[in-house]
Order: C-alpha cells, then sequence, then structure tokens
C-alpha cells in the first residue's frame, strides 16, 4: 500500500525538496521515496551542482549529505546560508550513524536539523514534513512581527515634557489617552506613578532617580494599570534638555503603548522555547537548561540526572482513538509529568544568573523532546537514588487511567536514567545513555527504569546490528524455509508440511526467537511475511512437479497481517504466478493474536475462506477468550498447543484438555493437530484420545526442503503407526506400535 501523498493545509502545492546527494543510489532511492509522499523532489548530484540550481529557484526544504566529494555538505550549507533569502530555509543534514562530530559540524555550519542515513523514508518524510511546519510558523511570526511594526508607525504615540524646577509635566492628548486618561486631564508625575504596578514602582523610582542624577537617556517599558484596572504596557523615552550653562532643566520625550507588541515577543519567545501541545519546554528549551546545569554541576561538583520517558503502545492509542485523542494523551500525561519534579516554567535564556548561588535548582523540569519522549532534569541530586525516586513518582502517576474521547484508557511508561559525570560528560551522552537503558526497559517488558551502565550499550549495538542485517536479509536471500511434515499415524502417511522461517546469517542459523521478535518490533515482519508466502507457494510448485507431493503448506502469519486489505490478493497473486492450487497454503495465526485482533481479522478470513485457503489456529488452548468465535469464524483446523502434549502421561490435566480440545474440534467439524510430539508415549497417549494427526522431532525435525525430498523418498514409508487401536479411554499397549509399510 503507497503512503499517502503529504498534506497540511499551509501548503496548497507540493512542498518543493532539493535533494544533494552524490551516492546516485542513495540519491534515487531517497528521490523515489519521498515522491511517493508528495513531495516535489529536484536531484542534484554535488554541492556545486545544487547552488547553481538555487541561483534563480528557491526550494522549501533542503535535504544535504554531509559527506560528499568536492564541495561537501558542510560548506554546502554555509554557502547556502550566505545567499539573499536563504537565512529562514530549513536545511536537513544527513549524517552517519552516532556521527556526533558531522552533527556538531552540520549545526555550525547552519543546518536546522539531523538525520541518521537509513531506509526509514517515512520517518525521514515526517522529519521534513515537521521542517516545513515549523519553517512556515516561523514565517508567519517574522510576518506577524513586521506587521506590528508597521502598526506601531501609525499607533498612539504622545509627546510629554517635563521641567526639573517648575514642577509640571505638559503632555499633549494623544500622551494622555495613552494612560486612559481624558485628553483635556491635567496630570501630575505623582499621579501618574500611582498607576505604576505597587510591586514595580520602587525599582522604577529608584531607575528614575539614577538617570535623572546622571542626565542620562531615559528608554523603558513599565507595566501600569489604568483607572479601568486595565494593565497596559507603556514604552517611555526621554533626551534630557540642558540650559546654557550645561545643566539638566528636564526631558522632552515620548511615552507610547506597546502592549501588543510586548506579546507578540512573548509569544515567540514561548513559541521557541515551550511545546505549542503541552506548554512543557521543547527540545530547544531542555537542551539549553541542561547545558546550563551541566555547567553548574561542574562548578559546584555535584551530581546531575536526566531521565528520559517514553510511553509505552503510544501508537496503538493514537491510531485506535485518532489522532486528536493522541494529543489529548499526551496533554494529560504532561501535566501529571509536571507534579513529579519541581517543574519551572519562566526560566528562558538570560535569566538564570539573577537567581542567586543555587540558582541552578530553578532549571528542574519536565519537558517534552517529541512526539511521546519527555525528558525530567534534576539539576543537583546526591545519587542515583534520588533520580530512581523521581522515576518511581512517574510509573505511580501513571498507574491512574486516562480518560481521552470518551474512552478509558491505561499507558504506561519506560524510564531510562543518565547521571553525570559518570554516564556522560555531555548533554548528547547523557541523551544517548538515557535512551539505550529506556530501550532495554522495553525490551525487558515496558512499565519500568533503569539506570545506564555500560554493559547496555553493548547489548544495544548488538540489537541495532542485528537489526542493521536483518533489513538486508532477504535482499542477500539469507532467509531460507525449513519444513516439518504432519503425520497421520493411523494411515502411516504425510498429510502435510509447516514452514518455519530460518535465518542463515555468515553460515550460522539465527535461532527464530532470536530475529522474529525483533522483526515484529522493527515491522520487517511484514515484507518477510510476503517472502514466506511466495516462496512456499514456488516449493509447492517444485515438489509437485519433482516428488509429485501435493499436501498443503501451512505458514504462521503474525495477526496484523490479516489486517491489510491486500493479504488476499498477495495471496492470490503468489499461488497463481506459480500454478498451484490455493488449497496448498494453509495459514495458521495463534489463538492469542487472533483474539487481540479479532474484529479486525475477520473480513480477511471470510475472503481467505471463499478463495480456498484454509485457516489453521495455532497454540489452540493457550488464550483466554470465547470459544463462540469457533463456530462463526471459516476455521478448517485447530493446533493442540505443545505445552499440553509436552505433559501427556505426567501431568492428569493434560490428557483432560486434550481430550476436551479433541471433543470440541470432532463436533465442530474441525481438524486437529497435535504439535510438538517427541515420544512415544506422547503418541500413543494421543491417538487413544483420538487425534491421529502428529507433528514434532519424533517423525522429523524441520528441515530444508530438499532433505525433506529425501526423507519422503527414504523415511516416509516407514513411519510408525498403530495396528491395532484401543477405543478411546481404554490403556494404550506399548507393544501395539510397528513401523510402517
Amino acid at each position: 500500500m503507497s503512503p499517502p501523498p503529504f498534506v497540511d493545509e499551509k501548503f496548497p502545492t507540493q512542498p518543493r525538496v532539493l535533494l544533494v546527494d552524490d551516492d546516485e543510489v542513495n540519491l534515487l532511492l531517497t528521490s523515489l521515496a519521498l515522491r511517493e509522499r508528495g513531495l516535489l523532489i529536484t536531484e542534484a548530484s554535488s554541492g556545486e551542482r545544487a547552488l547553481e540550481l538555487v541561483a534563480d529557484w528557491t526550494p522549501d526544504v533542503v535535504v544535504l549529505d554531509a559527506q560528499m566529494p568536492g564541495l561537501d555538505g558542510f560548506d554546502t550549507c554555509r554557502r547556502l546560508r550566505a545567499l539573499h533569502g536563504f537565512q529562514q530555509v530549513p536545511v536537513l543534514m544527513l549524517t552517519g550513524l552516532d556521527d556526533d562530530a558531522s552533527i556538531a559540524r552540520a549545526f555550525q555550519a547552519g543546518a536546522t536539523d539531523f538525520f541518521v542515513k537509513a531506509t526509514q523514508w517515512s520517518l525521514l518524510a515526517e522529519r521534513l514534513n515537521f521542517l516545513l511546519r515549523s519553517s512556515r510558523t516561523l514565517i508567519e511570526l517574522e510576518r506577524s512581527k513586521a506587521r506590528l511594526a508597521r502598526a506601531q508607525d501609525l499607533a498612539r504615540m504622545g509627546s510629554f515634557d517635563w521641567r526639573r524646577h517648575e514642577h509640571g509635566l505638559a503632555m499633549q492628548p494623544e500622551g494622555l489617552r495613552v494612560f486612559g486618561l481624558p485628553p483635556m486631564d491635567r496630570v501630575s508625575v505623582r499621579r501618574l506613578l500611582r498607576m505604576v504596578q505597587v510591586d514595580d514602582r520602587a525599582p522604577f523610582m529608584r531607575l528614575l532617580r539614577e538617570q535623572l542624577h546622571s542626565s542620562s537617556v531615559l528608554a523603558l517599558d513599565i507595566t501600569i494599570e489604568q483607572y479601568d484596572s486595565h494593565q497596559r504596557v507603556i514604552h517611555l523615552e526621554a533626551e534630557p534638555e540642558f540650559n546654557e550653562h550645561g545643566q539638566c532643566i528636564g526631558y522632552s520625550g515620548i511615552v507610547q503603548d506597546v502592549t501588543e507588541r510586548v506579546a507578540a515577543e512573548d509569544r515567540i519567545r514561548h513559541l521557541a522555547n515551550f511545546d505549542n501541545l503541552t506548554g512543557l519546554p521543547n527540545r530547544h528549551q531542555l537542551i539549553w537548561r541542561a547545558e546550563r546545569a551541566l555547567e553548574q554541576a561542574r562548578r559546584l561538583q555535584h551530581q546531575f540526572a536526566l531521565l528520559l520517558i517514553d510511553l509505552d503502545r503510544f501508537k496503538v492509542i493514537n491510531d485506535t482513538l485518532g489522532h486528536g485523542s493522541g494529543d489529548e494523551l499526551l496533554r494529560q500525561v504532561a501535566q501529571r509529568l509536571r507534579g513529579c519534579v519541581r517543574h519551572t516554567d519562566q526560566v528562558l535564556e538570560g535569566t538564570l544568573d539573577s537567581a542567586g548561588a543555587r540558582s541552578h535548582r530553578a532549571l528542574e523540569a519536565v519537558g517534552r523532546l517529541g512526539g511521546d519522549e519527555f525528558v525530567a532534569l534534576l539539576p543537583e541530586v546526591v545519587g542515583e537514588r534520588d533520580a530512581e525516586r523521581v522515576a518511581a513518582r512517574v510509573l505511580e502517576v501513571m498507574r491512574e487511567p486516562f480518560v481521552v474521547g470518551g474512552q478509558e484508557c491505561f499507558v504506561t511508561a519506560s524510564v531510562g536514567i543518565a547521571m553525570f559525570p559518570r554516564d556522560g560528560e555531555s548533554v548528547v551522552d547523557l541523551l544517548r545513555n538515557a535512551d539505550v537503558a529506556m530501550y532495554s526497559v522495553k525490551g525487558s517488558g515496558r512499565n519500568g527504569a533503569m539506570v545506564y551502565s555500560p554493559a547496555l550499550t553493548g547489548t544495544a549495538r548488538d540489537k541495532l546490528e542485528l537489526e542493521t542485517a536483518l533489513h538486508k536479509a532477504i535482499e542477500r536471500e539469507e532467509l531460507v524455509l525449513h519444513y516439518q511434515p504432519q503425520v497421520d499415524v493411523r494411515k502411516g502417511i504425510v498429510v502435510g508440511t509447516e514452514a518455519l522461517m530460518r535465518w542463515q546469517r555468515e553460515g550460522k542459523l539465527v535461532p527464530p526467537n532470536d530475529f522474529i521478535p525483533l522483526a515484529e518490533e522493527t515491522g520487517l515482519i511484514v515484507p518477510m511475511s510476503g517472502w514466506l508466502i511466495r516462496e512456499a507457494a514456488r516449493q509447492a510448485k517444485v515438489w509437485r512437479q519433482r516428488a509429485g507431493f501435493e499436501y498443503p503448506i501451512s505458514i504462521n502469519l503474525p495477526s496484523h497481517m490479516f489486517s491489510r486489505s491486500d493479504l488476499v490478493d498477495y495471496i492470490h497473486d503468489a499461488v497463481t504466478s506459480q500454478g498451484v492450487s490455493h488449497s496448498m497454503i494453509r495459514l495458521e495465526i495463534t489463538e492469542h493474536n487472533l483474539m487481540n485482533d479479532l474484529q479486525s481479522v475477520i473480513p480477511t478470513l471470510h475472503r481467505l475462506n471463499e478463495i480456498g485457503v484454509e485457516i489453521s489456529i495455532d497454540d489452540f488452548g493457550t488464550g483466554y477468550s470465547s470459544l463462540s468465535y469457533l463456530t462463526t469464524l471459516p476455521i478448517a483446523e485447530l493446533k493442540i498447543d505443545r505445552g499440553f502434549v509436552r505433559d501427556l502421561g505426567i501431568t492428569p490435566q493434560s490428557p483432560a484438555i486434550v481430550q476436551a480440545i479433541v471433543a470440541l474440534a470432532k463436533a465442530l467439524g474441525l481438524r486437529v493437530v497435535a504439535e510438538g510430539v517427541e515420544m512415544l508415549r506422547q503418541m500413543e497417549v494421543l491417538q487413544r484420545l483420538g487425534c491421529s494427526v502428529m507433528q514434532g522431532y519424533m517423525f522429523c525435525r524441520p528441515v530444508p526442503p530438499e532433505a525433506l525430498e529425501d526423507w519422503l523418498k527414504n523415511e516416509a514409508p516407514n513411519l510408525p503407526r498403530l495396528d491395532t487401536w484401543p477405543a478411546a479411554g481404554a490403556p494404550a499397549l506399548a507393544g501395539s506400535v510397528q513401523r510402517g509399510r
């Protein structure tokens, strides 16, 4: 399914992207991916070519490869910034993985943001979307500021004269209106001073005396309260006047109502430093606070803690309830997180020094890093225990349900903790290591907190290397299928096989438990599942031609594949392209996954049944669900979970459960298969309970297709079978097992 086109009400036309990369393959792939996402791409294979293109054309955003021969991305960025009209054009620099030096150089060269090179096209498109929106917002703010400046030229502005020894203040009617006074009113300095707010009055008087004493120019903003109780910000600007002896005899100047201008400046400052959705400090403000906290921690020799907080399964709620509900959830989370620290909103650049010796404590806050990630800054802690207590408070406040969109839901968080100076000497180091700890929590089951340790970096690096290799496994043809036969022991014949995916990496087979969960986490399971379907259909054709084997091949798909609208067409195309019947492919879905996504998979299950593809419920008996779905869904087969088979003949409960499953299947007209059969005892008990189709090591391990062909020729004719079958409930005879023909 192709990604949706770029949609933004602020961009009535396609955003224009200048893509600069000397690698022609990467340039082509990136260009195609971004075009599919609705962006208008202009390509340049070098920095020199990019500068030629922008000579008479201005793109909406520039994407630069950092490392290029000749004029590299950093020099290209500097030259772009020097061009007229390119000061505000967002520039995204593509850098290597964990390349901190390139990232720092990119920002020094004037880049707006950086992006680590990868094939995550959707993430790159979203980053460009964000930069475009931010650029548009900044342009609109600058235009608003310019309009406000023009309006100030025409705003009400009044002049005044004050004489030192005449004790008089002469103010024009326009000036009186600025203070909310009648045009013909007589006003004194004392009367105007009483309009200054009480808290500001004494400092204002002290400043006036100092300026008068030195006969300096007055230029300041002061907040007053008019007689109608409205507060206004008044700009006062005046110059001293001197007599012929050089003595200051008074001041002449103007007053102007600048309330709107000050409000606009405050708004711009707020937008630059605070997240518009949650009101928390944004990434820029967080980095500034963290750097100031590090400076203070180095100077005063104390520890500093950074907590990275990531919401668990936020995407599920966002996709299920909609982005509006997702935004509301983020606002509620932000409100709860505020209460976990001594949160301060108003610390902005330039205001810290006035807070005293312990000014760094005012930096403590929770901010939004982006998406569903938050950061808690603890500028001074005694040790990691203090940070762990804050993390525990975060987890505790998340336990209470959230109500969004009229729906009650629960959201947990994973928290990674990094300590200065132990875990890093810079904000970048602390963020990276807190991120490693946070992902370790997610890998351990989520809803917890962990302090960073160097051992976690090795684990994270191994996982990243494995993920990178898995991305290339399909194109390198490293994925293979091994097949395990399903045997009817009553007849002593093979009735089907199950295709099991394996990864042959560097000559060794990677266990499925090591890469299947990672594939599901990264979304690679989707293309891998597509390859699985195609390969199973191809192998079915090969076996039919070479060995005359025409039994169905069972393949296990994740539940979200059944939710895809194109799954039926994909399977149809796969089997018809190989000239095999739809019945040669049997799809398995675990009972647990089926019940989790039941409503979304029902339409697909019915369509699959209509074209002749059978559905098997894997690991049956392990889910916690109503069995009524068995009577309404087009299910053909139940597979008894290997856990029940393993305990046959050992615990009295397992035979009872198996017998109940077999009886249920027979009553509903469904086939039943037992998997994980490894011992003769298990086979005898299963047959006695009425299950004759089995799968397991007792018959054959999962093997490559060529090895299975040899097994079918040499071993299948000698499959174990039971000549005399005792009735259900009768004791099985150990001596009743013989080898087949």
